[in-house]
């Protein structure tokens, strides 16, 4: 049997389904902007660079095997920024993914697969709608089955008389 979320929990799992959608969107398109760069590098044998001597934005080609410490070229290296700004996003978006998974109490498995969201490209995209509309969904369906049934004035009343008779006590 698996456990399910505490009733408690439930507003910092919509709090965590927030961060999770922010990040896994951001995560995906960093990863696509890694995967354009990767194929102008490894099939059109090209780096970009950025702010240098011929302009704003420059192509150059790659060294020469064997010679890349030779080769120099001026400029911002986009290639480094994004790889790095990937992986740091990569970073925050497991962060967003631990904090979703832990108080909706899902197998490991789970975790592995929205991990993954963040390594296959359009895979983040998938998930995050797939996620969010599965959390919601739960959320949803359950604080409505938590919350007093006001549609009878008679059990408005009694669930008021007796909120405020505890409140007496």
């Amino acid at each position: 049997m698996q456990l399910q979320p505490k009733p408690a929990d439930y507003p910092r799992i919509r709090k965590a389904l927030s961060f999770y959608k922010v990040t896994s969107v951001v995560t995906g398109v960093m990863l696509l902007m890694l995967c354009a760069v990767m194929v102008m590098k490894y099939a059109f044998n090209v780096q970009l660079y950025l702010f240098t001597e011929d302009g704003f934005a420059h192509f150059y080609e790659l060294a020469p095997e064997g010679l890349e410490s030779d080769f120099q070229a001026s400029g911002f290296d986009l290639f480094k920024a994004i790889l790095i700004a990937h992986g740091w996003f990569y970073v925050v978006y497991l962060i967003s993914d631990f904090l979703l998974w832990s108080p909706m109490r899902w197998g490991f498995m789970r975790f592995l697969l929205i991990a993954l969201g963040g390594v296959i490209p359009f895979m983040s995209f998938f998930l995050e709608a797939r996620i969010v509309r599965e959390v919601d969904g739960f959320l949803d369906s359950r604080e409505s089955a938590l919350a007093p049934d006001t549609s009878h004035p008679t059990a408005a009343a009694s669930s008021a008389t007796t909120s405020k008779g505890s409140l007496e006590r």
